[in-house]
């Protein structure tokens, strides 16, 4: 095997599972062993084995509580039970909750190594491991040593064999296009094009057109007829980044157009048949936006067939020194700059640091490190220096937007001297709406009633 498939074996009798060890190994594959469940759970959290093969019968935690255990953080990761006390009665059970396969002792080598190599082949783990080279490649943008994102991956991997829809939570700077570019680079679909689209940086008359296209003389503008981006991406993935700042209006049109899997063009009465397969995304709560009457629950199942949650940088701190030391080569390249590594403290300001701006944040500082660095070692002052005003100037979309509103208030109240009237009608809106705004920021009209117009 050019790449070993890793293997954890779980048993309490100390010559069997040695036979295991040395029987799997001589078969090419990499093997870790445990003397109990617990100690099992424990290595689990260190490695990360695509198979495991456990007793029924231990003392302490059992098989069947080591299956449940370990497929509720990992309910892809295939397990095989053996046991002295089979009967078919407990085979039965054992494969209904989910246990890959079942074999009684004294097994049949033959039997255990088929038996493995299916599971392996049936989860997408034949073969396959950190090293893997050109079976990784899928994935190769996303770089990760984190159990959580591996187990995620591994479940992008199988959802990526259907055409069922996606949708990926996580907060902004978390990787969350990363991850759809991977999916559609694992599917079927990944000789077509991938094409993605931000839902709210886009004002709404746009993204209607840009989405679902137009033809000429629809709109002031529309000089030529254009296709859109779902026809744009016909045969391929159509990736809907911050789809929970959808329009209301759109959100109808966009579940029409799953429903039917066909568009109409802005200004057309023609629709046009699509073949796209939708992943969507966004850092907003779903439910709450649905509760609150901003997202339609319709949609919402349409959309979310199947679900990952992106963890925050700070919930994979394990990964930092990896991506860290990724951005570091990729940036010194690109500045023409002979930087190795980082300082041992400026490594530990790194893994310390709170990434308010996730992996977005760590580039950016390290970009600003090595921008600025003239030694072969970014020092730990520089370092320092970075993150401070990484995490001074970086804020959410909701607080850039909160902090422009007030601002904006507070300018109208200042041009007006106060005159609530005046600067209601200067922001187009009514006097009550244009009160709760300024309720909601805390502005007393009457604190500018001297200022200079």
């Amino acid at each position: 095997m050019s790449a070993k498939s890793r293997i954890l074996i779980v048993d309490d009798d100390p010559d069997l599972l040695k036979l295991l060890s040395i029987r799997l190994s001589s078969a090419g594959y990499e093997i870790n062993a445990a003397d109990s469940g617990e100690r099992a759970l424990a290595q689990l959290t260190q490695i990360r084995p695509q198979l495991l093969i456990t007793d029924l019968r231990m003392g302490g935690m059992d098989g069947m509580a080591l299956f449940d255990a370990v497929h509720k953080t990992n309910p892809v990761l295939p397990v095989i039970v053996l046991t002295a006390h089979g009967s078919i009665p407990d085979a039965v059970a054992a494969t209904r909750r989910g246990v890959f396969g079942y074999l009684t002792k004294p097994f049949d080598g033959k039997a255990l190594l088929q038996q493995i190599e299916q599971a392996l082949t049936l989860s997408g783990g034949s073969n396959e491991s950190a090293d893997s080279g050109d079976k990784l490649v899928w994935r190769r943008e996303i770089i990760t040593r984190s159990p959580v994102v591996e187990d995620i991956l591994a479940k992008a991997k199988l959802v990526a064999e259907s055409d069922a829809s996606v949708f990926i939570f996580g907060e902004s700077g978390t990787g969350k296009e990363l991850l759809a570019k991977a999916i559609h680079n694992a599917s079927p679909r990944r000789s077509r094009e991938f094409v993605a689209i931000n839902c709210g940086a886009i004002p709404e008359p746009l993204l209607e057109s840009e989405l679902f296209g137009h033809v000429k003389g629809s709109f002031t503008g529309a000089t030529r007829d254009y296709k859109g981006l779902f026809q744009a991406a016909a045969g391929g993935t159509l990736f809907l980044d911050e789809i929970g700042d959808m329009p209301l209006s759109l959100q109808v049109k966009l579940l029409r157009v799953l429903q039917e899997r066909e568009v109409r063009p802005v200004g057309s009465t023609q629709t046009v048949a699509v073949d796209v397969r939708v992943i969507s995304a966004t850092h907003r709560d779903l439910d709450e936006q649905i509760a609150g009457g901003h997202f339609r629950e319709d949609l919402s199942y349409r959309l979310n067939v199947v679900s990952f949650a992106l963890p925050p940088l700070a919930d994979r701190r394990e990964d930092i020194p990896l991506l860290a030391m990724h951005f570091l080569a990729t940036l010194a390249a690109r500045y023409k700059k002979e930087i190795n590594g980082f300082a041992p403290e400026a490594l530990e300001m790194l893994l310390t640091a709170s990434w308010p701006g996730n992996i977005r944040q760590l580039y950016n500082v390290v970009e600003q490190t090595v921008a600025l660095n003239t030694t072969s070692i970014v020092p730990a002052t520089l370092m320092q220096s970075a993150i401070s005003k990484q995490t001074e100037e970086f804020s959410s979309f909701d607080e850039a937007r909160r902090r422009f509103e007030r601002d904006y208030l507070a300018q109208l109240l200042k041009i007006t001297s106060g005159n609530v009237s005046q600067a209601s009608r200067l922001a187009k809106r009514n006097r009550t709406e244009f009160y709760k705004l300024l309720q909601r920021h805390q502005l007393e009209p009457a604190s500018f009633k001297a200022a200079k117009v």
